[in-house]
């Protein structure tokens, strides 16, 4: 493991190498699109180019590798003091040697291999090695329980899994193997364990040459399992083209450059991960970091940061919650030039905290597992607060109302995707794996439909709203959740909170918001009539909650997304 001082000087090398490079390895990603900018230099077209047998192992990480291969590829530290400094060129043979182990155990073109590494480096070449043979990658998470792998297991037929050491995930895939009988071989990282294959002891065997596979862009890339917030997780299924839509995540709404070090805030259990440790940065020909940690410390992080140099950094509203909390004012931003924020809609309160520090605007964008970033913020311009931007020059983004009509500006509407018949959008899944009337429910008549809403402003700057089933409908109003929660954030006493409908003979529905508070106040009449008038000063009135529930915590799916739907299940028993 290299010091401190080594990182350093291995930092100031590749820094001049990469100067001195004949290949100005910023356009890379110039090869796989077309665009077009308007006179501030803001993207204002873009085309993407798919060559018909694109495969990002070979096309992106070998071309870098063989053109520069001592270029910064993926800065990895943990909370052990452990680093390791990866060049395109080791990813590349790491890779390679991952290919080789993998078809060593019968690995093909195709199969299903689970992949729950949490932060840990082997994730990367382990994910390039399944894309060189055409095998699926499901990246999941290590919070799943024995019962959440069997019905992944069963749902996706899956044939191998790489599992960490860490923790009870070993034990817990042996749990469900009693009900599952589909897996061939067991793959352990960081470890070994009886009946499993030491994934870095066999590694080390294999040749770091690997011939390029038959593969096309159309062939099945990775497989994700949504969050579940209303029902069993659906596979989301995406291919080789894939990657290739990251451009606009990286280059044109996180601002990645080729000289930087780019960070995102996510376990590699998440698409989020994809978005902002891999594809388009890559693409880029930029240098990720990885804090490898096991319990989240914003202090921490925040040392990391600065240790490091991190220039961009990417991360959900929460994140930045915790980070203003934990002390940002003494560090943790000084080399950062940039900084975006998407997971969830952006309270303004973090927004103006974040300025008032930092002197960065935070630029906002949305999109989902079954895309890239539907609307963004993107370089170059001035973000309304609170705003996810306006749509991707990638897609053709409208919003629509129940009867499949465009809503005029102000008007709430579902955020969708026109896709017309028999053309192929870069970016958007191909499905729902093995679910094609799932599928058919959200894509048909030339549209896919997000399930998320939103509005138009005059200037075309989104605003999200909330999910179709959260809009609450109240003596003929239509009320967005998040306007409410949005507010409520602002008053000290609230920590977190969830804004749902609760029956009503009279108005249909009428606003509930369940409130987990602050450690310095508790639950009483006077606060809740507080809370209400607050909100009545801040928004139109008609929008306050008229009932509130103070609660310990929220109902959420393990990757942390409030389930409203068992909110409003309670509010109707």
């Amino acid at each position: 493991m290299r010091t401190s001082v080594q990182t350093k000087v291995a930092y100031t090398e590749t820094k001049k190498h990469n100067e001195k490079a004949s290949v100005d390895l910023s356009v890379f990603y110039k090869q796989f699109c077309k665009e077009e900018f308007d006179d501030r230099g803001v993207l204002t077209k873009f085309e993407p180019v798919v060559p018909e047998t694109f495969n990002f192992a070979y096309d992106v990480l070998d071309e870098i590798a063989r053109l520069e291969p001592d270029r910064r590829c993926l800065v990895w530290c943990n909370d052990a003091g452990e680093e390791r400094i990866f060049s395109y060129g080791e990813m590349s043979r790491l890779s390679n040697q991952a290919a080789n182990l993998f078809a060593s155990y019968g690995v093909q073109k195709g199969d299903m291999v689970m992949l729950v590494l949490k932060r840990h480096y082997q994730f990367w070449y382990a994910l390039m090695g399944l894309h060189k043979l055409g095998a699926v990658g499901i990246p999941a998470t290590n919070l799943l329980t024995a019962k959440d792998y069997e019905y992944r297991f069963n749902a996706a037929g899956v044939k191998f899994v790489v599992v960490t050491s860490d923790g009870e995930c070993c034990a817990r895939v042996e749990e469900a193997m009693k009900e599952y009988h589909g897996l061939k071989t067991c793959f352990v990282v960081k470890g070994s364990r009886e009946g499993w294959v030491d994934f870095d002891a066999e590694l080390a065997k294999q040749s770091d040459e690997f011939p390029r596979a038959d593969t096309c862009a159309q062939d099945p890339l990775l497989l994700y399992f949504t969050s579940g917030t209303t029902g069993y997780p659906k596979m989301v299924y995406h291919d080789h083209s894939y990657p290739i839509g990251h451009i606009i995540t990286a280059k044109h709404w996180q601002n990645v450059q080729a000289d930087g070090l780019h960070l995102t805030v996510s376990e590699t259990g998440w698409a989020k991960s994809v978005w902002g440790k891999l594809y388009g940065q890559w693409l880029c020909a930029a240098a990720v970091f990885v804090y490898d940690f096991d319990h989240f410390d914003a202090a921490s992080l925040l040392e990391k940061m600065d240790q490091y140099g991190v220039t961009s950094f990417c991360a959900p509203p929460t994140i930045y919650r915790f980070l203003i909390k934990g002390g940002m004012e003494k560090g943790g931003f000084k080399t950062v030039r940039y900084a975006v924020v998407a997971g969830e809609a952006l309270n303004p309160e973090v927004y103006n905290r974040f300025k008032e520090l930092t002197g960065l605007s935070l630029m906002e964008a949305f999109g989902q597992t079954e895309t890239t970033v539907l609307t963004l913020n993107l370089v170059g311009t001035t973000p309304k607060v609170g705003s996810m931007g306006k749509p991707s020059p990638l897609y053709d983004v409208v919003l629509l109302d129940e009867n499949g009509c465009e809503v005029p500006p102000g008007e709430v509407g579902e955020v969708c995707i026109r896709v017309p018949e028999g053309k192929k959008q870069i970016g958007l899944y191909r499905g729902y794996y093995k679910a094609p009337e799932l599928t058919a429910k959200v894509w048909h008549d030339g549209f896919y439909h997000t399930g998320d809403t939103a509005w138009k402003d005059e200037d075309g700057f989104f605003w999200y709203v909330g999910r179709t089933d959260d809009i609450i409908k109240s003596s003929g109003y239509r009320i967005g959740p998040f306007e409410v929660e949005s507010v409520l954030m602002e008053h000290p006493a609230v920590m977190e909170c969830a804004v749902t409908g609760a029956p009503d003979p009279v108005r249909g529905q009428v606003v509930k918001a369940t409130i987990v508070l602050t450690k310095n106040y508790s639950p009483s009449e006077e606060l809740r009539k507080e809370l209400q008038d607050y909100v009545k000063k801040q928004t139109a009135p008609y929008k306050y909650p008229r009932i509130i529930e103070f609660v310990n915590e929220l109902p959420k799916t393990i990757s942390g997304k409030i389930r409203r739907n068992v909110i409003r299940q309670g509010s109707q028993q």
